[in-house]
């Protein structure tokens, strides 16, 4: 099943071509047996046919989707449930050039600081005051302030670690290229499996160390820095 609407456009079209490369030769033959003289000349400027709105639309939309300008090209403007930031994960990529660190750093950056991302973690420190998570902060608007502060520095901390810091060191790819063939459970393995396995930059798969160590370095700094005492935290970022 071609997921793509580019792919399925090209597939369309070569159809088309080879259907009518198939009939042209027995067309041709009788339009020039009934009148040889209408023949165009060769010199004839030909126009070219004007480009389809809805394709022209539906490829700018593709393209928007694969490549966020603001981040630089290799990043998307993909979103989780259409609200969330997921711009490191591509569709149908194939083979694409590794991000350098600048553009690492940049896509991190648009990531963490998008217009979504205070709503979000407004509503998880609303969840944590009504559960009471954390003593410590208090009540009040002031242990709610000081949730949303964790909360924001937790996912910050945790999407820069993992997503610029080790891997420009490593040398590690921290984009997510989903698979768009086989069947649900092959896909679905596929996609529990890149927690564990990422691209390097060379090309070559490797263990992902920028997400379990860098997950791991981003709870140990929450818990043991801006927290309170005797709790241990766990990060609830998605991804970027």
């Amino acid at each position: 099943m071609i997921r793509n609407p580019l792919a399925l456009l090209l597939v369309v079209s070569c159809w088309l071509c080879l259907a009518q490369a198939q009939s042209s030769p027995s067309q041709q033959g009788g339009t020039q047996a009934a009148s040889p003289q209408t023949q165009p000349p060769q010199n004839a400027p030909q126009a070219n046919p004007p480009s389809s709105p809805q394709a022209t639309a539906n490829k700018d939309k593709k393209d928007t989707k694969t490549t966020g300008d603001s981040a630089g090209t290799g990043t998307s403007n993909d979103r989780l449930f259409f609200t969330l930031p997921n711009f490191l994960t591509l569709e149908n990529a194939g083979q694409v050039p590794p991000l350098t660190t600048k553009q690492k750093y940049a896509v991190v950056l648009r990531s963490n600081f998008d217009y979504v991302q205070y709503p979000w973690y407004a509503f998880l420190s609303g969840i944590s005051q009504a559960e009471n998570s954390e003593p410590g902060y208090g009540q009040g608007w002031e242990g709610y302030g000081k949730r949303f502060g964790a909360a924001f520095a937790d996912g910050s901390i945790e999407n820069f670690m993992t997503g610029a810091i080790l891997p420009s060191l490593l040398h590690q790819d921290p984009r997510y290229f989903q698979s768009g063939h086989g069947s649900f459970s092959h896909r679905t393995f596929y996609a529990m499996s890149r927690n564990l396995i990422t691209r390097v930059d060379s090309g070559k798969n490797d263990f992902n160390y920028s997400e379990v160590v860098g997950g791991a370095i981003a709870a140990a700094i929450s818990t043991y820095s801006y927290h309170p005492k005797g709790q241990y935290v766990t990060t609830t970022t998605p991804g970027v």
